[in-house]
């Protein structure tokens, strides 16, 4: 799948009319683009002016048959992560350039909500982009970079959300996360799904409606 094919389900604004933000959905290994767009339907009574769309990644998962994948899955190796993230960026970049001329957007109007290895994507490019996103959400993931950081104060804002017991990225991850990214000067909300795996539950499921809900509220004013 090249670039320019990047693509999923789209949502469009419960309000009616043109959009006036836009959510992008990150999903994670194995999965495909339909796995959170339901995501968008939950939020739409409080975000009714967004649309929502969440690509499938651009390569065939090298485990599963009918998933796919932002990059090859290496356990535990952050390097080799790090890499991949690096190497499945410019893809994402130029998708979100795309979506955003198509919805006749900025970049404040931009969110970027990820899974996982969605949320290693959605922390690496969002961080990174010349013109950043208003907010970025993280479930259950990991931040495999810290090259290209924006100056301290300057950042978009950003919620983590992770179980107490997943088992496939532990929740340490989540809090070597957040330490690192506020020690760079990073405003960090967190919160940990207690009795929780690698999944979403509802409590993070509001936390991220609402978050998303005051980080566009100065959207609306100029629209």
């Amino acid at each position: 799948m090249t670039t320019s094919e990047l693509d999923g389900p789209r949502l469009a604004p419960a309000a009616g009319g043109a959009p006036k933000q836009l959510v992008v959905f990150l999903h994670g290994y194995g999965a495909d683009g339909n796995d959170l767009i339901a995501l968008g339907r939950e939020w739409a009574p409080l975000l009714p002016h967004a649309a929502f769309v969440s690509p499938h990644a651009p390569e065939p998962c090298g485990m599963a048959p009918m998933g796919r994948q932002w990059f090859d899955l290496s356990m535990g190796d952050m390097s080799i992560i790090a890499a991949g993230v690096k190497r499945a960026a410019p893809a994402l970049d130029s998708f979100l350039d795309a979506e955003l001329e198509r919805q006749g957007l900025t970049a404040e109007s931009l969110a970027l909500v990820g899974f996982s290895q969605g949320t290693m994507m959605a922390l690496a490019v969002g961080l990174t982009r010349q013109a950043r996103p208003a907010a970025i959400v993280g479930y259950s993931g990991a931040l495999a970079t810290m090259e290209g950081l924006p100056p301290p104060g300057e950042g978009p804002a950003i919620l983590l959300v992770h179980g107490d017991m997943d088992e496939v990225i532990p929740v340490e991850a989540m809090t070597m996360a957040r330490e690192a990214l506020g020690q760079a000067g990073l405003s960090v909300q967190w919160h940990v799904s207690r009795g929780i795996g690698h999944g979403i539950d509802g409590d993070g499921l509001r936390l991220g409606g609402e978050f998303l809900k005051q980080a566009f509220a100065g959207t609306l004013i100029a629209g």
